[in-house]
């Protein structure tokens, strides 16, 4: 008998009918005597039209009742699904978050998940009912629910396979698995059967949204098997797990894309040692995350440019803590807010020279200008204008073989 953690997400369901239908896919999964948990994220635009409703009360809605507000999407699931078992004759109970209790640490909206008591849930499946808990949330030390953010019930699956020490675990939504780029805008991309923890985790950092990069991270660092699997076949899926369990064929595993960023000019800056920490060291503590950084020295010598890359939703708060910084100076602060980060990602990338001559080739032969450069040992991002995004992973995905 085996214990297994099945994480539904939302437009899994997203309707009555798609419940129903995750409510069988758990009954068949019970009839080769396997131990369930079920993780359920809200009905598929259910979080989002409640963010518009405390939006419609406010923009500045109470960070504490926001996260109970946007707790309830879950909540409603658990309790349809446990109906919809129970319909079927199997033995079912909905937990809350504070019932249980899922136990979090840190500030409302982002969370972490640092225990659970699982001696209930324990007890209620070795008298084979399926457990059904909410993602997505908890409760902290002080009794106040909190929310880890979004797609943050992939991090709580992850979580509750790790400190109920099952099996594996299955992420079960509307794509049979990983695949090379996004298929939606690439009809010839390729599902990827098996891909490392390392590979997955680049990923999903940089645009695939497959999973969340957290729940990756902490798979990776308990060796939980995974795999992403489709709500509505039956088709095998991609299994996530170690790199040593994978042959390389390829050098480059996937290619992926993202538009959340932007970039920020500081034009002539004075160069001189502490001056990029006083630029930085502000918007670390204002919670900004720098990703991508370049300094051009200007033909003199004593001014600099420094480009760096935000997330786009943090470009308003990024100039105005720029703009309030007294210890530099510097000309002028531009931003673009219409650009692209696209990479390619391959555990195989680190025994195979060429792979960055091969990448700005390809990108130099379309007219793509590179705006900015970031790389590890397993992937090569670079910015560029959000108009060439199409263009670029078209022409990377085929010169690497994945077409």
């Amino acid at each position: 008998m085996v214990k297994k953690v099945l994480k539904f997400g939302g437009t899994s369901v997203g309707t009555i009918e798609r419940i129903q239908h995750v409510a069988n896919i758990i009954k068949k999964e019970l009839s080769t005597r396997n131990k369930v948990i079920a993780v359920v994220s809200a009905m598929a635009g259910k979080t989002n039209e409640l963010i518009k409703f405390s939006n419609e009360i406010s923009n500045e809605f109470d960070k504490r009742e926001f996260d109970v507000l946007l707790s309830s999407g879950e909540q409603v699931t658990c309790a349809l699904l446990s109906g919809a078992l129970i319909n079927l004759g199997v033995k079912a109970k909905s937990w809350l978050n504070w019932q249980i209790p899922i136990l979090t640490e840190g500030e409302n909206a982002n969370a972490r998940i640092i225990n659970m008591h699982v001696e209930k849930i324990n007890k209620y499946l070795d008298t084979d009912g399926v457990a059904i808990l909410p993602g997505f949330q908890g409760v902290s030390r002080t009794g106040d629910i909190t929310t880890i953010g979004r797609g943050g019930s992939d991090a709580t699956a992850v979580a509750v396979a790790k400190i109920f020490n099952t099996e594996s675990c299955e992420i079960y939504t509307d794509v049979d698995g990983v695949y090379s780029t996004d298929p939606n805008k690439i009809p010839v991309a390729k599902k990827i059967e098996k891909i490392s923890y390392d590979e997955m985790l680049e990923l999903s950092s940089l645009g695939a949204k497959v999973m969340q990069p957290s729940a990756v991270q902490t798979a990776m660092m308990y060796e939980i098997p995974l795999e992403v699997k489709s709500t509505f076949t039956e088709r095998k899926g991609t299994k996530i797990f170690s790199q040593e369990n994978i042959d390389y064929t390829k050098s480059v595993t996937g290619v992926a894309y993202s538009k959340d960023d932007a970039k920020v000019t500081i034009i002539g800056v004075e160069d001189k040692p502490g001056i990029a920490a006083n630029i930085f060291e502000p918007l670390s503590k204002a919670q900004v995350n720098v990703d991508m950084v370049i300094q051009n020295i200007s033909s003199d010598q004593k001014t600099t440019d420094i480009t760096f890359t935000v997330k786009r939703n943090d470009i308003n708060k990024t100039k105005q803590i720029l703009k309030k910084i007294s210890n530099i100076n510097y000309e002028e602060i531009i931003h673009n807010e219409k650009v692209a980060k696209v990479s390619i990602v391959g555990a195989g990338m680190v025994s195979t020279p060429g792979i960055t001559y091969r990448m700005f080739r390809a990108l130099s032969n379309e007219d793509i200008n590179i705006l900015a450069i970031s790389t590890s040992e397993i992937k090569l991002s670079v910015i560029i204008e959000e108009d060439d995004t199409l263009k670029a992973i078209k022409k990377l995905h085929t010169i690497f073989d994945l077409d």
